[in-house]
């Protein structure tokens, strides 16, 4: 039986790949998430223009995100808006290097192809670390 407090994290999958974006996502959802799909960088940031209604926990996306922004953009620009959102980037060693040339911070954080329990087990502890009390300093 599936958490009640999962079921009401909400995840953002983006991904230029039809068929990884539609495989992850019925993953997610089957591991009770609920999964709203983007093609492109840019329709992530038209979802998180609405992110107050819909209550969003992370976005999962390719480094080699299609469109005007790669994954490694989108997470830039998705820190600048919602810094507590989880950015999970995903891509093999070769198009995240190409990517992330000129502006990485840190690679991606799985590899494709995907692991679907890897990513579950991924994003929960994501989600798990940012629902515990931070030290206080």
């Amino acid at each position: 039986m599936e958490d009640p407090e999962r079921e009401r994290e909400r995840i953002v999958v983006a991904d230029s790949n039809v068929l990884v974006r539609h495989a992850i996502s019925d993953y997610l959802r089957h591991c009770g998430f609920s999964v709203i799909e983007a093609s492109h960088a840019e329709d992530v940031l038209i979802i998180l223009a609405h992110d107050s209604e819909l209550g969003l926990k992370a976005v999962l996306c390719g480094a080699d995100l299609q469109g005007g922004m790669n994954g490694f953009r989108l997470r830039a620009s998705v820190r600048e808006i919602r810094p507590d959102l989880h950015v999970i980037l995903s891509g093999s060693i070769e198009a995240a290097a190409n990517a992330a040339a000129y502006i990485c911070e840190e690679g991606p954080h799985l590899r494709r192809p995907y692991d679907p329990q890897g990513v579950v087990t991924y994003i929960r502890h994501l989600l798990a670390r940012s629902r515990s009390p931070s030290p206080t300093a």
